[in-house]
């Protein structure tokens, strides 16, 4: 009788490529949630409940057995409703041909990254600003040219007009996660003049924009006449209506992009699920006080966790502006990244390294005030205490 060796399958595997690419440039980390005695500032998700009119329209949904495939561009009657809520944002007839509904604002950022980058393509981004960014353009392939921040944590216009030179895409949040801030018209205006006449391409992700602390109208980048041709409008439902566990989201912009997007997006991930679609159309129709009233808790959270902040020394207090973020910077000569691990297993107060979000956010934390009251006092506190005792 022979036998038969059998070679073991893995034992000459290796990742992808793309997967080794993401894994050198990753720097995300878990969101760890308030527990036991942990004390989380470091949820980048409302503390709110969806408001019950939205999750009312999912049951509705269910019972009438609206279970089945949704059209792969998503349901008409919301792409219809976002239509009409982005002609007002952006100033110009906006169709609903020309919309996307995504599996959450990461599948809308994925789609449209992964249809536009090519190996080689350079993508800049702001440094620090969220790590997704980096992430899918390394899987792409592309090359990740990070821009300092100015001081005030706004962008450095000078290094930015030398960075965008024969750019591919420059990508950026506003309101910005981590750093809070709110990009102005002046900003966005000079953003177009950089841009003008290259064939640069932009992805605008503007999650927490109904999230804009600063006392004047917020301005959308597909506003402008110099940016709304050239870019990508990332928008999610998971900040303004505390939907974050729902996944859903949508693009918007020209409709070559959105194409691409949308070719991308229905490979990965086919159409978003038709229940999940009703209650967002419900949220779009109906939700206007809910979020009002959640904005202004988060603005009151905000003036909270300044107040608080500013007892701590050894702490420089950023000026937040939108979203629900501080990104104080500390004195401490310790990584960002080991600091926060201390600061969680030592005095139970979780907060987020600010070297997630770029190397120039080494020396700071960002913290959210997506939290209740008492765990904003109550985290801050032992921050000061934890920061007390290292230093």
């Amino acid at each position: 009788m022979t036998s038969t060796v059998t070679a073991d399958p893995l034992s000459s595997f290796a990742p992808a490529a793309a997967v080794a690419r993401i894994a050198a440039a990753s720097r995300r980390t878990q969101q760890p949630q308030s527990g036991g005695d942990l004390v989380s500032l470091a949820m980048g998700e409302p503390d709110f409940d969806t408001p019950e009119q939205v999750t009312e329209a999912a049951l509705a949904a269910l019972h009438s057995g609206r279970t089945h495939y949704s059209p792969l561009l998503g349901e008409p009657a919301l792409r219809e409703a976002l239509a009409d809520k982005l002609t007002g944002i952006a100033g110009a007839p906006v169709s609903a041909a020309d919309i996307l509904i995504t599996q959450g604002g990461t599948a809308g950022l994925a789609a449209s990254i992964l249809s536009l980058v090519d190996p080689g393509d350079k993508v800049v981004i702001p440094d620090p600003t969220y790590s997704l960014y980096a992430d899918l353009v390394s899987m792409a392939g592309g090359v990740v040219v990070p821009v300092p921040l100015a001081p005030d944590l706004h962008w450095d216009l000078g290094l930015l007009a030398d960075a965008l030179a024969g750019a591919k895409l420059f990508v950026f949040c506003n309101p910005s996660n981590p750093t809070g801030i709110v990009h102005s018209r002046a900003e966005l205006e000079t953003l177009a003049e950089l841009l003008d006449g290259t064939p640069t391409l932009v992805i605008s992700d503007e999650a927490y924009a109904d999230l804009d602390f600063t006392g004047r109208p917020f301005t959308s980048a597909v506003s402008l006449d110099g940016l709304r041709d050239r870019t990508v409008y990332c928008q999610t439902f998971s900040k303004s209506y505390a939907m974050t566990g729902w996944r859903v989201g949508h693009l918007w912009g020209p409709p070559p992009l959105i194409q691409a997007a949308a070719r991308v997006h229905n490979t990965f991930n086919g159409s978003v699920n038709t229940v999940v679609q009703d209650a967002a159309l419900v949220a779009v129709r109906t939700c206007d006080n809910d979020i009002a009233r959640m904005r202004a808790e988060y603005e009151r959270r905000g003036e909270l966790m300044r107040t608080e902040l500013a007892k701590v020394p050894g702490l420089e207090l950023s000026t937040p502006e939108g979203a629900f973020y501080q990104f104080p910077r500390y004195d401490l000569d310790l990584p960002s990244a080991e600091l926060v691990a201390t600061l969680s297993s030592a005095y139970g107060v979780a907060v987020r390294p600010g070297s997630e979000f770029g190397a120039r956010g080494e020396g700071h934390l960002r913290l959210s005030y997506a939290a209740d009251a008492e765990s904003i006092t109550e985290g801050v506190r032992r921050l000061a205490h934890g920061l007390s005792a290292l230093r």
